[in-house]
């Protein structure tokens, strides 16, 4: 069950272009539909200023999204005119998070990026991906800031707690699982179980090797560093080039105030996630 529909993100600038270009090899490995969205913004007037704000301004701020978009088409039609890909171009006007998340209940994935860590207000500021994360409804995947490979999505790490997030992540990501050389359903400090010959993880890995995956079940425990750092490591050991997680067990705000398994993954990636919630 290859994806079908890829949707990416699209804006004026170079990580854009990383995206795209990231979410081009996706579709191509898929045979997949490719959707570029770019969100028009609305002419922003501070509310103590819309009196003195005069027609001719507002119509320029206008007329500049209006070329912003002209120009985003322009590169993306030059990116994916040549690669042989089902591809469609949509542009709307509105608040960047519900557009996208309205246009990614029509889409298998919809890839995003991690923001400049560097331009971040406070640790976790991730606005745009954890919107669409609690919003969509559909799995997001999120690419690391400055990210320049091409989602070969070879060797993954599942992120397994047994979870109903867990769950749907792993279902969501079945496409993406298929495909895979290697896929390690991690568990990470297991919990207790009765039956002391259960292997963390077995369950949902024979699963999924009913389903064509490639799998193998693992876990790690450690009381020195937390989950989320515990999976990221993990990956990097066996060389991953993609996670797949249940996204904000827990509400967003606890996990940016008392830290959680979802802010540790997204504020320290080094490879790509998909999240689904």
């Amino acid at each position: 069950m290859p994806l079908k529909d890829i949707l990416v993100h699209v804006e004026l600038n170079a990580e854009s272009d990383r995206r795209l270009k990231a979410a081009m090899s996706l579709a191509q490995a898929h045979g997949a539909h490719m959707v570029g969205l770019y969100v028009v913004p609305r002419p922003y007037i501070p509310a103590y200023a819309e009196v003195q704000i005069s027609a001719d301004v507002m119509e320029a701020q206008r007329e500049a999204a209006k070329e912003g978009a002209e120009r985003a088409e322009t590169a993306f039609k030059a990116a994916a005119g040549g690669s042989g890909l089902s591809v469609e171009w949509r542009a709307q006007e509105g608040d960047m998070g519900r557009v996208l998340a309205f246009h990614s209940r029509y889409a298998d994935l919809t890839v995003v990026s991690q923001p400049n860590p560097d331009h971040s207000l406070f640790p976790g500021d991730r606005d745009l991906p954890d919107r669409l994360i609690l919003t969509a409804g559909r799995p997001v995947l999120v690419l690391p800031f400055e990210y320049s490979g091409d989602l070969a999505g070879k060797r993954i790490l599942v992120a397994w707690d047994e979870s109903p997030l867990a769950s749907r992540a792993v279902h969501d990501a079945l496409p993406l699982l298929q495909s895979a050389d290697k896929v390690v359903v991690m568990v990470a400090n297991p919990a207790q179980v009765p039956d002391e010959k259960r292997v963390p993880g077995a369950d949902i890995a024979a699963h999924l090797a009913r389903h064509g995956v490639t799998v193998e079940a693992d876990h790690v425990t450690s009381d020195e560093v937390d989950v989320g750092n515990l999976l990221l490591s993990r990956a990097a050991d066996m060389s991953a080039d993609m996670m797949v997680m249940g996204g904000y067990g827990h509400a967003r705000w606890s996990e940016l105030i008392l830290g959680g398994v979802t802010n540790a993954v997204l504020s320290n990636q080094t490879v790509p996630v998909v999240l689904s919630h």
